[in-house]
């Protein structure tokens, strides 16, 4: 009988699948924010134990409301953050790595040469080297 009618979940639309997939998409989602904002409060320095205890507080008590209001009131400074926090990064790969600037900038030369990049591209990738 079970081959003859098809396979089916009963209670199992298409419509119930979906809410349940955006329910779980939501419940991820609200875990990368909490996991966010607490990399991002534990990260600073600039802030004391007894706000950094508070805030902890505030997600435990009222959860949606005190990440809400600090990603409002600390996104662009996060944002900072995370702009100086993958600048360090880079910096510490290049003197791990050995990078050098001339180096790039001969290996630049020798691609202009070749006609691989035009003047402009090598001017510009020169430009950002040099900074």
């Amino acid at each position: 009988m079970l081959f003859t009618r098809g396979f089916a979940f009963p209670g199992l639309s298409y419509g119930n699948f979906f809410l349940d997939m955006f329910s779980i998409f939501l419940f991820v989602v609200w875990f990368w924010l909490l996991i966010t904002v607490a990399r991002d409060l534990f990260r600073r320095r600039d802030v004391s134990g007894l706000a950094k205890a508070l805030w902890v507080i505030g997600w435990l008590v009222f959860p949606y409301i005190a990440v809400l209001v600090y990603l409002i009131s600390q996104g662009r400074g996060m944002a900072e953050r995370n702009v100086q926090q993958a600048q360090r990064t880079l910096e510490d790969l290049r003197s791990t790595v050995g990078f050098s600037a001339a180096d790039e900038i001969e290996k630049l030369d020798r691609l202009k040469k070749a006609g691989s990049i035009t003047d402009a591209e090598f001017t510009r990738l020169r430009a950002r080297l040099v900074q």
